[in-house]
């Protein structure tokens, strides 16, 4: 190969990645994308004449050449959990009283980011390299979507500071280790031009920007993520480590390696660092000593952070900042669906610490929710696994807070009656932390002739069993424990993600298993063969096998996990570690008065 045409790949690989870091991280671009284009198609044309001089990181290799037939699972180094909610000033001072009671102290600050409505995605650098990319999952475990995430080129393949001459050099104040938490998000243009073309196509449009962009990172061909034009905002790190100089590491979470007898050094002690559903810096080795520079620094690595970042020295000013927003927000390019407010100094972090899911020095604001205007047209009762009756109104379709809302919650008998919310009634309808939609209000002026109230059922509508009100309480509930409802809605339960996490058992299949009889109980799911399943409907031999094995996968699991499973009143996820960890085996708890 000759010295030129090598210098030429260098050069342009240089060239492509420092206008990406203009247009992606500083929003400065210098040349026009046509200019960019034919940067691109040079190198493309020069590494194909020389395939020897492609490299995992060249810009033409973002875009795997063919699809996946599954994803592997990834445990994070950090757990990434999830945050606590607010949804007016009153609850924000309250949670500054909080983080005031729990240093001591008035000398702290925030910082106040905009709470980005995407997909919660952990990056992971060796060397400045990215070696991994994983969903956010059930907080512990995710994902590897590494080939999708590889397709968006505001994620740098490389950090800033690396230097390519030739073989893999590094400046010495890149971290050895560096996971990035952050958002894949999708525009707004570029989800209305996705939904304008799956429209002319005739293919149903997504719901929402977060839809489609969590629909687009779980594509098996990433050369279909890669038309998507998902975009990115780092705004915490996980796990960093930095390393001595001269050492190298092993890609693709390798050990450390040594060199002259020095070893990676890494302070041990972890501390999650959250942001929406997301942790952030470990509590280890640091890019610095607050938020705010170490978001800086991200930036400095090549990484895109979101511009509108403030810090704030009291609560008026996050309540300011947090208002200002509401009405700023639908000038954006992208959706947001509140903020999030966050201790600044890390040091401050750790002395407030966490709860069982969540952190005690950041919290996020919701923005008060849309409503929209809409009529009952029937009102279902649906069965929940503890035997619970809710009333559900099926409405005349509305678009609300960007999806179509068909369905919404009635709550419970006693808000059905203080509502007096009927058939034929112009209702307003809301969301509930902008994902359940609920009845909220009865415009009874609006209410048609001849309209009458909804009966509460004094049997179950599933099975035909008597119903009673829980003493003392709002809930109506069937007291067959056998009821066919109850036992769907237990089973899918206890096969979600939080808890034995089976994937190939959706409503669909378990709802089939339970008619034919085939399950009637949490056992049951562990003696069905793929023999069992071939027969019904939508279930060939490999699906059958598949589901199969993802019981049999399950039986590895937790026994936190099992017990939150089972759906016992009161005992979710928290309170089901504390059992597992008191106990410490199924039999013991078992035994327990």
């Amino acid at each position: 190969m000759g010295k030129d045409a090598a210098q030429r790949i260098l050069f342009l690989r240089d060239e492509i990645r420092r206008h990406d870091h203009l247009y992606y991280v500083l929003a400065e671009p210098r040349i026009s994308d046509r200019q960019y284009d034919r940067l691109f198609a040079e190198l493309k044309a020069l590494e194909a004449e020389y395939p020897e001089r492609v490299t995992p990181d060249s810009p033409t290799q973002r875009v795997s050449g063919r699809p996946l037939e599954e994803f592997a699972t990834v445990r994070h180094t950090v757990p990434m959990l999830s945050m606590d909610n607010t949804y007016n000033a009153e609850e924000l001072r309250a949670f500054d009283e909080r983080v005031r009671k729990g240093l001591g102290s008035d000398d702290y600050e925030y910082v106040v980011e905009l709470k980005i409505d995407g997909v919660a995605i952990s990056l992971r650098y060796e060397d400045g390299l990215l070696v991994r990319a994983a969903t956010r999952g059930d907080g512990q475990t995710g994902d590897d979507v590494t080939v999708n995430v590889r397709t968006i080129r505001a994620v740098p393949l490389t950090l800033a500071g690396l230097r390519d001459e030739g073989q893999r050099t590094r400046d010495e104040g890149l971290p050895a280790v560096l996971e990035v938490r952050g958002e894949v998000y999708m525009p707004t243009s570029a989800f209305e031009k996705l939904n304008k073309a799956r429209t002319e196509r005739g293919e149903p449009a997504f719901a929402n920007p977060r839809n489609a962009t969590a629909g687009s990172l779980k594509l098996l061909d990433a050369r279909i993520t890669a038309q998507r034009n998902l975009a990115f905002f780092a705004y915490a790190t996980g796990e960093v480590e930095m390393k001595a100089s001269g050492l190298r590491r092993q890609a693709s979470g390798g050990r450390p390696a040594t060199r002259d007898g020095e070893m990676a050094t890494k302070d041990t002690g972890r501390m999650p660092v959250l942001h929406g559903g997301d942790a952030g810096e470990a509590g280890m080795t640091r890019l610095a000593e607050d938020h705010f520079t170490v978001l800086t620094r991200l930036k400095e690595l090549g990484l895109p952070v979101n511009p509108h970042i403030e810090k704030a020295s009291t609560i008026d000013e996050v309540i300011e900042i947090c208002n200002g927003w509401a009405h700023q927000r639908a000038d954006l390019d992208y959706q947001i669906d509140g903020m999030v407010i966050k201790v600044n100094r890390l040091d401050q972090r750790e002395v407030l610490g966490t709860t069982g899911r969540a952190p005690k020095w950041c919290i996020s604001y919701k923005f008060a929710a849309e409503q929209a205007e809409t009529v009952i047209e029937s009102i279902d009762v649906q069965v929940g696994k503890t035997g619970t009756l809710t009333p559900v109104a099926n409405l005349r379709p509305v678009l609300l807070a960007g999806t179509t809302v068909k369905r919404a919650s009635l709550h419970n008998f006693d808000e059905l009656r203080r509502l007096d919310a009927r058939v034929g009634d112009t209702v307003l309808v809301e969301k509930a932390g902008e994902i359940i939609p609920r009845v909220v209000g009865v415009r009874p002026e609006l209410r048609p002739h001849g309209t009458k109230e909804f009966a509460v059922p004094h049997k179950c509508p599933e099975c035909g069993s008597p119903v009673q009100k829980d003493e003392g309480g709002v809930y109506v509930r069937c007291i067959n424990a056998r009821c066919p409802a109850q036992l769907k809605e237990r089973l899918l339960y206890f096969a979600g993600r939080g808890q034995m996490d089976i994937e190939q058992l959706g409503r669909a299949l378990v709802e089939q298993l339970v008619d034919v009889g085939l399950v009637k109980d949490f056992a049951d799911l562990y003696r069905l063969k793929a023999s069992d399943l071939e027969p019904l409907e939508r279930m060939a031999a490999r699906s059958a096998a598949n589901v199969v094995e993802a019981i049999e996968q399950s039986k590895t699991r937790e026994l936190w996990r099992f017990v939150a499973g089972l759906g016992i009143r009161h005992v979710g996820g928290q309170s089901a570690q504390i059992l597992a960890e008191r106990f410490g085996s199924l039999e013991a708890l078992m035994e327990a008065d």
